[in-house]
């Protein structure tokens, strides 16, 4: 057991999925893992173990925004050796071309700042996806059919921006979408040479202002989910 984690040894799997919403988490677990279990309730951050295709995966609620996050993944990976982390969350479109429930896989994860800058000074670190879980859901949403899109995003610890300049340059050097959590994970798993991704539903729009109503958002998270995990068991013989 960690300060916020209640598993004991075993009880998490090397392949952790990552809503930040721990209600997501609950509904991810019950939709598509079998034999699964609550492993966590520890400030009501619920985190469940089952099997995907007789894989073995966790998913874990992360909470909201990059110090939550960090929170988390530092103990998954330090305590429990949690080896593939993927992000499958919500976000905000920002380029236009981006839809409302398409499907945004993260090359990149731009961030004015985050829990791990203070270590790097003047060094602007640009973290990044693995590239073996990104093109393995690439190909999975391929095959889904489900209108996806690949490249950079902003990771933003404020929800309530006043910065429509920001927002302006970042449309303008083809930032995709908005979410909260994937800078800190993709720096953390690169720190401690784990496999990291974000799978993402856009759920609203910046520009157009368009946005699911709360409870459309679960029914529409489905091909992310599945993508995410087709991602990290793509590899024959992957079965911890």
């Amino acid at each position: 057991m960690t300060i916020h984690i209640g598993a004991n040894p075993g009880d998490i799997a090397e392949t952790v999925l990552l809503p930040g919403d721990p209600y997501r988490a609950k509904w991810a677990a019950e939709t598509f893992l079998e034999n699964q279990v609550c492993i966590n309730q520890v400030r009501g951050m619920l985190g469940f173990t089952g099997t995907w295709r007789g894989n073995r995966v966790t998913i874990q609620g992360s909470g909201m925004g990059m110090p939550s996050l960090s929170i988390y993944v530092n103990e998954l990976i330090r305590d429990y050796d949690a080896k593939t982390l993927i992000r499958i969350g919500s976000a905000g479109g920002m380029a236009e071309h981006v839809g409302i429930r398409d499907v945004v896989l993260a090359m990149t994860a731009s961030t004015v700042g985050n829990p791990s800058r203070s270590i790097f000074r003047e060094f602007n670190y640009s973290p990044c996806a693995d590239w073996g879980l990104l093109s393995a859901a690439a190909k999975a949403a391929e095959n889904r059919g489900a209108k996806t899109h690949v490249g950079g995003i902003y990771s933003s610890d404020t929800f309530y921006d006043e910065r429509p300049d920001l927002n302006e340059q970042m449309v303008r050097h083809g930032i995709l979408a908005v979410e909260m959590e994937a800078a800190e994970l993709y720096t953390l798993a690169a720190r401690h040479n784990r496999r990291a991704l974000a799978v993402l539903t856009v759920s609203d729009h910046l520009v157009t202002g368009e946005a699911l109503p709360a409870k459309d958002r679960e029914s529409s998270f489905g091909d992310m989910v599945e993508i995410a995990l087709e991602a990290a068991f793509a590899k024959a013989g992957a079965t911890k």
